[in-house]
C-alpha cells in the first residue's frame, strides 16, 4: 500500500473521528443541560426549559446533518440566523468543552496532590475551580461570537513574493491577484463580494485568478457570484477553475458558461499562453482533483494534463485542491495556486504548535509551500500558494484565520 494511500485512509478515519468527537461533546452539553433543568424547582419554568431543550436539540441535529442531506431548517431570515447560531455553537462548544475539562482536570490533580478525602477538600478551593471552569468554558463562546460577527468579514490582503528559477526578466515583477472559496450564500452576500472585488482591483494586478468554490450548494446564486467577479479588472484578464462545491452543486458546466458570458475564462483541463512585456508564461487550469471526500471517479492527481505543461516557459497551475501539489512538482509546474482549506477557518496556537481542522484533509493548510521538482527538473523548486478563501462553509466563523485576498509577485530566483 502506497504512502499516499495510507495518508488518505488516515485522513478518512481522522475526519470521521472528528465527527464522532463532535457528537460526544454535544451529548455532554445536552445531558448536563437536561440535568440542570430537572433541578429547577418551579414546574412551569422547568417545562419551558425542557421545551427549549427539545427545540435546541432538533436544530442542532438539523444543522449537523445539513452538509450531508441538504437544508433541513426552513429558509428565511429567522431560519438563516437560527442555523447560523447553531453552527457557531457547534464550533464554540468543542473548544468550550476542552477548556472546561482542562480546568476540571487541574482541580482533580490539585485534589489528588493534597492527599485529602473528597469530603474534606476545601470547599472554597473547590468552588474556585468550579467558577474558573465556567469562565474557561465561556471564553470560546465569546470568541466564536466575535468570529461570526466580525472575524469572517475582516478581509486581509496578503502580499507574497515567489522566487522562480529561470524566470524571464520581462516576467520579473508580474503580479497575480488571487481570490478563492467565495461561497456566496446566506453568510456571504453580494455586497461583500463586491467589496472584496474592489479591494482586489485596488491592487492593480496584472492577472486575476479565482480558484473555485463560487457556491456551497445548488441553492446558492452562482450567476450573482460570477457577475460580481466579472467586475475584476486586470490587463491579462480574469481566469479561474472549478472547486469541489461546483461538483456538489452540479454547477461545473454552468460556471464555465457564465464565465464566458462575462468575458472571463474558466480553465478545465486547458491551458493558455499569456504574453507579458514580450515574454510568455503558461496558465493551466483543472477541475477539482477528486479525493475520498468527493463522489465520482478518482485517480492520480492531474492525470492527462502532461501535454499541457510547457518546458520552454514558466507554468502557473490553477487547481482548487492543494493535494495536487506533489504531482505538479513532478510535472515541472513552477507555481500552483489553490484554495479549498479556508485555512481551517479556526486556528489555535498552543506553545509553538498550530491546531487547525484543515490538517485532517491536507498538509498544505495556508500560505506558501515548496517542493523539489523531479523527473528531469532536479535542482529546481516548485511552489504552491494556498489561499485562505473569502467565505465560510459548515460554520460561519473565522478565528485566527482572516479571509484573504492574495497578491503574488513573481521574482527571478
Amino acid at each position: 500500500m502506497g504512502i499516499v494511500r495510507i495518508q488518505t485512509l488516515f485522513r478518512y478515519f481522522a475526519f470521521f473521528g472528528f465527527l464522532a468527537a463532535i457528537v460526544f461533546i454535544q451529548r455532554f452539553w445536552f445531558v448536563n443541560a437536561w440535568r440542570w433543568i430537572e433541578s429547577v424547582e418551579r414546574g412551569a419554568w422547568r417545562n419551558v426549559f425542557q421545551g427549549l431543550w427539545i427545540v435546541a436539540l432538533l436544530v442542532m441535529l438539523a444543522t449537523f446533518f445539513e452538509p450531508f442531506f441538504g437544508r433541513l431548517v426552513p429558509k428565511g431570515p429567522f431560519g438563516t440566523w437560527l442555523t447560523g447560531g447553531a453552527r457557531v455553537w457547534l464550533v464554540a462548544s468543542v473548544f468550550a468543552f476542552l477548556a472546561y475539562q482542562s480546568v476540571e482536570l487541574l482541580g482533580w490533580i490539585s485534589h489528588a496532590a493534597s492527599g485529602t478525602e473528597r469530603s474534606t477538600f476545601d470547599p472554597g478551593r473547590r468552588d474556585a475551580f468550579r467558577y474558573l471552569a465556567y469562565v474557561a468554558g465561556s471564553l470560546p463562546l465569546i470568541a466564536a461570537t466575535y468570529g461570526f460577527a466580525a472575524g469572517r468579514l475582516r478581509y486581509q490582503v496578503q502580499r507574497v513574493n515567489v522566487p522562480i528559477a529561470g524566470l524571464p526578466k520581462e516576467l520579473d515583477g508580474l503580479r497575480i491577484a488571487q481570490l478563492s472559496d467565495i461561497h456566496i450564500g446566506e453568510f456571504m452576500p453580494r455586497d461583500e463580494i463586491r467589496r472584496a472585488v474592489q479591494m482586489t482591483n485596488d491592487l492593480r494586478a496584472d492577472l486575476a485568478v479565482v480558484t473555485g468554490d463560487f457556491v456551497s450548494s445548488h441553492n446558492d446564486p452562482l450567476d450573482v457570484c460570477i457577475a460580481e467577479l466579472s467586475r475584476l479588472r486586470a490587463p491579462l484578464g480574469v481566469w479561474g477553475c472549478n472547486g469541489n462545491h461546483e461538483i456538489y452543486a452540479g454547477a461545473e458546466d454552468a460556471a464555465t458558461e457564465l464565465f464566458q458570458q462575462h468575458g472571463m475564462k474558466l480553465l478545465r483541463q486547458e491551458n493558455a499562453e499569456l504574453d507579458w512585456r514580450g515574454a510568455k508564461f503558461n496558465l493551466i487550469g483543472v477541475d477539482y482533483q477528486r479525493d475520498f471526500m468527493t463522489r465520482g471517479p478518482s485517480g492520480k492527481a492531474l492525470a492527462g494534463i502532461e501535454s499541457l505543461v510547457r518546458h520552454d516557459m514558466p507554468n502557473v497551475l490553477l487547481s482548487h485542491n492543494p493535494n495536487s501539489f506533489h504531482r505538479a512538482a513532478e510535472l515541472g509546474i513552477e507555481l500552483s495556486l489553490a484554495g479549498h482549506t479556508h485555512g481551517g477557518q479556526v486556528k489555535v496556537e498552543i506553545v509553538d504548535h498550530t491546531i487547525s481542522p484543515a490538517r485532517l484533509i491536507t498538509d498544505f493548510v495556508a500560505g506558501l509551500y515548496r517542493l523539489p521538482m523531479t523527473n528531469g527538473n532536479s535542482g529546481k523548486t516548485a511552489f504552491l500558494y494556498v489561499n485562505r478563501g473569502l467565505g465560510t462553509f459548515g460554520f460561519p466563523v473565522r478565528l485566527g484565520v482572516p479571509p484573504e485576498i492574495t497578491l503574488l509577485t513573481l521574482r527571478a530566483a
